[in-house]
């Protein structure tokens, strides 16, 4: 596990980049935090790094999933918020996401009990009250140990856990 504070938003997107080119199909990546802590402007500069900069990315709050073409393969990035029951996922595609793409989960905690993961990246935001200060905390399973070995990020980071 890897804490970091990052002062501004400019630092969560740096580090969102950076785990966009570690990543590869297959890989999900769960964002966790209270609404407003980040998760979406994380996903932005994950897919943006993969794709263009100036693209435009849409939350997935009211559409609950959104894909994007990369030279990597496709990003499938699911807002599950809305969610009324686990089984919806179903409707959404996602073991074609698992199968082949790269997944950006919002509120994964909605996934219920049916998805046991054995390679995945946790990523835990969590906003500062009075000052844009956030605490994101990284905590590799599975290939994503030997990956996030290769973070560096100028901003303090407490180190590994």
């Amino acid at each position: 596990m890897k804490t970091f504070f990052l002062p501004t938003l400019q630092k969560t997107q740096e580090i969102a980049q950076q785990l966009a080119r570690l990543s590869r199909p297959k890989d999900v990546i769960m964002l966790q935090g209270d609404l407003g802590a980040g998760k979406t402007e994380f996903a932005r500069a994950f897919i943006r790094e993969l794709t263009h900069q100036e693209m435009t990315v849409p939350s997935p709050t009211f559409t609950l999933v959104e894909i994007y073409e990369a030279i990597s393969g496709d990003i499938w990035h699911f807002d599950l918020y809305r969610l009324k029951s686990a089984p919806e996922i179903w409707d959404l595609g996602i073991e074609e996401a698992f199968a082949r793409g790269i997944t950006l989960l919002e509120w994964p905690e909605r996934l219920g009990q049916d998805f046991v993961f054995k390679n995945y990246l946790e990523v835990s935001l969590k906003l500062h009250r009075g000052d844009e200060t956030r605490e994101l905390i990284l905590t590799p399973y599975g290939e994503w140990v030997s990956r996030l070995e290769k973070i560096q990020l100028d901003v303090y980071d407490s180190g590994a856990i």
